[in-house]
């Protein structure tokens, strides 16, 4: 399936019986009705596509889809809590607190318990690459195995199509998208277990994916095995760095493997694709932090931080140093762990609330089922938090700690 074909151009008018000729809105001229139909948020249009025809048409055109990235800013969450072939997958407009389910990726029947995926945002496409998971065909059915298969969803007709797979099955890996040549970029990663980390195994290699062509190809591998790293480019994309990550692991009492964090960061420079080592990140007699990393952007910047416990980390490229910037106002709920993403230059940290857990936000008995979703937000220009709380959209208790978030911005 290729949807990019698609110019999804609504006609004007006509007398002929055809459901894409009619009037979008009765009385009103179609551009004057696809001018409204884009002032609504996106996180509704998945509802209103099911009103008429040429709705879905209009809302699923490609010409629509360009008007709306033209004029409008539609900053989304989307928020996979689990294998995304089981659990639905949620998009979350953070400008109009408005949440918009997508459907699940195609099922494979011989696999399960997908994670460590990333989710990379690239146009109007979401990106669904690596993971580990379980595979009833391998032995041990009890440890998970490195996945290469990626899947592109489509943000414009909310569909579902398998891409070309990666030639180093992978997850828990760096990855960046490279806007200027069409390019996803992965580095690195492995595959392990969410609760028994650090036995997982470790990779070097590196490959680029050409999102036209859609077709992979294998580049330098990195200096040292390293999983669990981030990535992000600088230099006005003529860089890829890959920060953070576990590169080895030790036993403690030669019976419990614990990860040996990475001190440094390694950069390719993507015009001659050689690697060079940035020095310690730490000072000295400083421990290494392994708290969760995420790289945003900041009008071409990238912005990264890392969450430790309740501190806010910010990475700073001209010292190579982690500086401390804030600490999150409300700590997490029984013991729970946070999510965090950035979204048009501002740190979003979220956790799943119960009603009892946020006593400014007071609801009904029956939303207790669900609970709330709590957004702590941080402008870093401004050293500022608000907080923005939602009803969750999910049936049960989501494990943020697992669950896989990323920013599109539309």
């Amino acid at each position: 399936m290729n949807s990019d074909g698609d110019s999804g151009a609504i006609p004007p008018p006509s007398t002929t019986d055809d459901s894409s000729s009619v009037l979008l809105i009765p009385g009103l001229p179609n551009e004057v009705s696809r001018t409204i139909l884009s002032k609504i948020p996106y996180a509704h249009h998945a509802r209103l596509k099911s009103t008429s025809k040429s709705w879905k048409s209009a809302l699923s055109s490609k010409s629509f889809l360009n008007a709306l990235l033209t004029h409008n800013h539609n900053n989304l969450i989307c928020i996979f809590p689990q294998h995304p072939s089981i659990a639905t997958p949620y998009l979350f407009d953070v400008n109009a607190v408005a949440w918009c389910p997508l459907p699940p990726m195609p099922c494979n029947p011989h696999v399960y318990g997908l994670c460590n995926f990333a989710a990379v945002p690239f146009g109007p496409h979401v990106y669904i690459i690596g993971g580990s998971l379980f595979d009833t065909r391998s032995f041990p059915i009890n440890r998970p195995s490195s996945s290469s298969s990626m899947f592109r969803f489509n943000i414009r007709d909310f569909s579902w199509e398998n891409r070309a797979s990666m030639i180093s099955p992978r997850g828990s890996f760096a990855y960046a998208a490279i806007s200027s040549s069409g390019e996803i970029v992965v580095a690195g990663g492995g595959s392990r277990h969410t609760v028994f980390g650090a036995a997982g195994s470790r990779i070097r290699l590196v490959e680029k994916y050409d999102v036209v062509e859609d077709r992979w190809e294998e580049m330098e591998a990195l200096p040292c095995f390293r999983a669990g790293c981030v990535g992000f480019v600088e230099r006005g994309e003529k860089e890829f760095w890959v920060v953070g990550g576990y590169s080895a692991s030790r036993t403690v009492s030669r019976v419990f493997p614990v990860d040996e964090y990475c001190r440094d960061a390694v950069v390719m420079g993507l015009e001659d694709g050689v690697w060079r080592e940035v020095g310690d990140m730490w000072g000295d007699g400083e421990n290494v932090r392994a708290g969760k990393i995420v790289v945003g952007d900041d009008g071409g910047s990238p912005l990264v931080f890392m969450l430790d416990m309740n501190e806010i980390l910010r990475y700073d490229i001209s010292s190579n140093c982690w500086l401390y910037e804030s600490r999150v106002p409300k700590k997490a709920p029984r013991g729970s762990l946070f999510g965090i993403v950035v979204v048009a230059g501002e740190l979003y940290v979220l956790t799943h609330l119960y009603d009892d857990d946020f006593t400014e936000s007071r609801r009904p008995r029956h939303y207790k089922k669900t609970g709330t979703m709590c957004f702590q937000i941080y402008n870093p220009k401004k050293k500022a938090w608000r907080t923005l709380v939602t009803k969750s959209p999910f049936t049960c208790h989501v494990d943020i700690n697992s669950a896989v978030l990323s920013s599109i911005c539309l």
